[in-house]
């Protein structure tokens, strides 16, 4: 751990001064990614505090679970208070907080919160990226809440529910009121606990990925420019060891996530097409708000990979668009000097009809493809030195990797449909929805 970093923890204002980021908002948002993973528990900075992370971590995640499986079965209960599904439930959720949670806890002792956030090398970037990623920072909590406090808000009604109508259905120690007052609070603070901490990772990722979105696109400006073509390799490789970084860092988090929620998806599409078995909104409505929120972290996590890969990518598209635009120029120059072509062959400009793009609207994705765009400085450098640059992006593409397997679009398509069939039909099951 960097020297007194709080897990992932560390406050940066000595840094970001001499960066030149923006320390009042850089600072602000630090404290707001602080508190949000104190609120989780997981300041690790000394032993005491590594104790007491563990310790919330065991009882909120595997012991709360684990008894109230047990103790609340509820068999003899009527059919609206039978958990059937609730062992896959618990299983699959605590599964995933624990691999968020042991992945967290790796990150907080091998990095500072700035080296993994890459806030040590921001001042290499230009002041667009860092006033970018400054917003990205400001909606990383926004985002995580949005997809937290739905999930909090709809467990806790059906708890307050299942408990205020269970009545002497429901074991009890003591006085009933009291007793299930204090396992409802604590069973809701569970989910939420778990909710959090396995949503953080996702938003985490979605985070650095948005930085490095931000890079490539300032590097495609390169093209619009006169750039000796050495230090746009330079570029390109800094950005490509970037992305080898953080697909190293997290290729067993979203391999073992991918695992983690087929398996959950499948046990479930067989627990509830089983003939016996009784689904309804009372009975299965835990198992399909547990998918939503595993199928959710999965593709917050493929859809920023699949993003940022298309995004390297289609700088090879650009720099050959770039090359062949140039070339076109050069050549005209060439026909000009000559005599016979004097009268016929004018300075031309090959601008590409914007019309094309405003046909069928896109998702925002392909702003690196500027249709519009002349290289006014491109003819300056030689066709040999083009033509090596473009050769290099074709074979050098860069992107997020898990093992060596690109996560693009494809991959992120054939996902998407196995998971949604699955999701869709524990939906139907459940509630109807097909």
């Amino acid at each position: 751990m960097e020297e007194g970093e709080t897990g992932l923890l560390l406050q940066s204002n000595k840094e970001m001064v001499s960066s030149g980021f923006s320390t009042n908002e850089s600072s602000e948002e630090i404290k707001k990614i602080k508190s949000a993973l104190t609120w989780v528990f997981l300041d690790q900075s000394n032993l005491w505090r590594a104790g007491l992370s563990w310790s919330f971590f065991s009882i909120l995640t595997i012991g709360v679970p684990l008894v109230s499986h047990f103790m609340f079965a509820c068999l003899t209960c009527d059919t609206m208070h039978q958990r059937p599904f609730d062992a896959l439930v618990q299983v699959s959720l605590s599964l995933f907080a624990t691999l968020s949670f042991v992945s967290l806890s790796s990150f907080a002792r091998k990095y500072g919160i700035r080296k993994f956030l890459f806030l040590d090398k921001l001042y290499e970037d230009s002041e667009k990226v860092q006033q970018g990623y400054t917003e990205q920072l400001h909606r990383s909590m926004k985002i995580l809440s949005s997809f937290v406090l739905p999930s909090f808000i709809v467990e806790s009604i059906y708890k307050i529910w299942w408990f205020s109508s269970g009545g002497t259905q429901i074991p009890y120690l003591y006085n009933a009121a009291l007793s299930n007052i204090f396992v409802c609070i604590l069973l809701i603070s569970s989910w939420l606990y778990r909710i959090s901490i396995s949503f953080l990772v996702c938003v985490l990722f979605r985070l650095i990925c948005s930085l490095q979105i931000l890079r490539l696109e300032e590097f495609a400006q390169v093209f619009e420019k006169e750039t000796d073509v050495s230090s746009i390799m330079m570029e390109h490789l800094r950005i490509r060891r970037n992305l080898r970084v953080i697909s190293h860092r997290f290729r067993v988090f979203i391999l073992s996530t991918l695992i983690l929620v087929t398996i959950s998806q499948f046990l479930a599409l067989l627990l509830t097409t089983e003939p016996s078995s009784t689904v309804n909104i009372f009975t299965a409505g835990e198992l399909a708000l547990s998918s939503i929120t595993l199928v959710t972290g999965l593709f917050m996590c493929l859809r920023s990979a699949a993003k940022i890969t298309h995004k390297a990518q289609a700088v090879t598209s650009l720099a050959a668009k770039w090359h062949a635009c140039a070339t076109i120029s050069s050549l005209d120059d060439m026909t000009e000097e000559t005599p016979m072509a004097r009268s016929v062959a004018p300075q031309v400009v090959y601008p590409i009809n914007s019309s094309w793009d405003t046909d069928e609207e896109g998702d925002g994705d392909d702003v690196l493809d500027n249709t519009n765009m002349v290289p006014i400085h491109a003819s300056t450098i030689s066709y040999q030195k083009r033509q090596a640059l473009v050769t290099y992006f074709e074979h050098n593409k860069a992107g997020i990797t898990v093992y060596g397997f690109m996560l693009d679009r494809t991959w992120l398509h054939t996902i998407f449909a196995i998971q949604l069939s699955l999701t869709l039909w524990i939906l139907n099951k459940t509630i109807g929805i097909s």
